[in-house]
């Protein structure tokens, strides 16, 4: 099988939560080797040796420094900086070699082989990408956005870029335009933004697998006449949790069942 290659997008002080997904993925994700993309602003020399000398051995480390000054005019908002649009830039800064990658918000961890979920055939989409909402907020949304029915609506923090089909169909100009035009009616930018620009794009995953919040499992174990995805459901099946929201275990006041994963990540077991 190819190499793997990751996809990461931090500024200075998500340096502690980068190394810590890549711990996750050193131990649980399965491959002998890693290419590492990291899209930033503001990692100087130090940063940037510093991340080499922490990360696990088995990562090859790839800064792609990005000019901030490519997204001149972009919204952008203290709780949404303009870092969160490289992500969705990704295809035009990335080495034009590279055909699959699959981006990671750093408050992900892995827990079990990467592989099965980063080989699954795109069918001519560019994204895959899961859910985070219920049925009745995509109707919500797609009013919002004025969207056509039933686009999905996705969490941006775990997607799977089909590079090639977005080389074909992305300019920055797109983004930007789509992003001034739409502003007012965004609740959450970055994912507001792919909805609109590529929700035709997009083919969607199984959240439970690969983009596990305590949010979703909770909304999943509530509803009746299905079996609970209890801890040892998700020991086995779930690959990729997301810490999102306020509610992470490494802040107090932490409630939640995939902390015990968090934990065992950083007691080292």
């Amino acid at each position: 099988a190819e190499s793997m290659n990751l996809l990461f997008c931090i500024n200075q002080k998500f340096q502690p939560l980068l190394l810590q997904c890549l711990r996750s993925i050193a131990r649980k994700g399965g491959e002998p080797e890693y290419d590492v993309y990291i899209l930033h602003s503001d990692l100087g020399e130090g940063d940037r040796a510093a991340i080499r000398a922490q990360a696990p051995d088995c990562f090859r480390i790839h800064f792609v420094a990005v000019d901030p000054k490519e997204f001149d005019g972009f919204p952008e908002s203290k709780r949404y900086p303009r870092q969160i649009y490289y992500r969705l830039a990704a295809p035009l800064l990335l080495p034009e070699t590279l055909d699959r990658i699959l981006y990671l918000d750093v408050d992900t961890i892995v827990i079990n082989p990467l592989r099965e979920f980063y080989d699954t055939d795109f069918e001519g989409s560019g994204y895959i990408a899961c859910t985070h909402i219920r049925e009745a907020l995509t109707k919500f949304n797609d009013l919002r956005l004025k969207v056509p029915e039933n686009s999905p609506y996705v969490n941006t923090g775990v997607m799977l870029l089909n590079l090639p089909k977005l080389r074909s169909c992305l300019t920055m100009e797109a983004i930007k335009e789509t992003a001034l035009k739409k502003v007012d009616s965004f609740l959450l930018p970055d994912q507001d933004l792919l909805t609109v620009l590529h929700g035709d794009l997009i083919k969607l995953a199984d959240t439970q697998r690969y983009n596990l919040s305590d949010r979703i499992l909770n909304l999943y174990n509530m509803a009746p006449n299905r079996p609970k995805h209890d801890e040892a459901w998700v020991r086995k099946n779930a690959v990729i949790l997301h810490f999102c929201g306020k509610n992470r275990p490494w802040l107090p006041h932490y409630v939640g069942t995939l902390g015990v994963f968090y934990r065992e990540l950083v007691e080292g077991q």
